[in-house]
């Protein structure tokens, strides 16, 4: 569904990564792992056309590389950043409106379900996205996303700054978003969260993929730990 192969990315003049190779099955949880700095956020950035980058990035057998963002998200690519980046004096369904497609008219996620599923955004729905808590805005950023239905969502440090309560709530929204047969590609630091959600995970060091393989097998890879994700 999503390939990537040989994916080099710069900040101008510095190299951030060196040949990131990883691929993305339908209806599948593939988790991104690292320490801060490792080339996490830059490879979803690269997926997405917002650093510049080189190699292949293919996406249900078409080559994204080389173009623009907005091109990319078209084709059924979905992207929730680390930052959320909502609209802070845009009402709560100002900002999910804005999620839909342009022409789009139905989906898989329409406001009413995202409502149903979250009905502490129904609450809140004429209200300034600015005043919502860390976790409500953590919650519309992502339902935002979905306005757009797309099919693979890549979603960067959602749990970040999170009480207990909400990153549970989190996990099982994306287990509901498996079971939809949506694919995700999960960037967490949340190394327990990571491995209770996903299929399969990657783990990146240096701007490299420094291991491939099932949670149970990173479980049981100490030394890969040990050197690329504890602290």
């Amino acid at each position: 569904m999503l390939k990537i192969e040989q994916l080099h990315a710069f900040y101008g003049k510095s190299h951030v990564l060196h040949g990131v190779s990883l691929h993305v099955e339908p209806g599948e949880i593939v988790a991104l792992l690292g320490r801060n700095g490792s080339g996490r956020s830059t490879t979803a950035k690269a997926i997405m056309g917002l650093v510049a980058s080189q190699g292949s990035v293919l996406w249900r057998g078409e080559q994204m590389q080389g173009k623009k963002t907005f091109e990319i998200a078209q084709s059924g690519l979905g992207y929730v950043p680390e930052s959320r980046d909502i609209f802070p004096t845009l009402t709560v369904e100002q900002n999910l409106v804005l999620g839909k497609k342009q022409g789009q008219t139905t989906g898989r996620w329409p406001m009413v379900k995202l409502y149903a599923m979250f009905p502490q955004l129904k609450a809140r729905q004429h209200t300034e996205a600015g005043v919502l808590s860390g976790g409500e805005q953590q919650m519309l950023t992502l339902c935002r996303c979905l306005m757009g239905d797309p099919e693979l969502i890549i979603i960067d440090e959602p749990a970040e700054g999170l009480a207990p309560q909400v990153v549970t709530l989190l996990g099982q929204f994306l287990k509901t978003l498996r079971a939809s047969g949506m694919s995700v590609l999960l960037i967490e630091q949340k190394l327990a969260l990571a491995l209770d959600l996903s299929d399969r995970c990657y783990v990146m060091g240096h701007g490299s993929v420094v291991f491939e393989g099932t949670p149970q097998q990173l479980r049981q890879a100490s030394a890969i730990r040990k050197e690329w994700l504890e602290v």
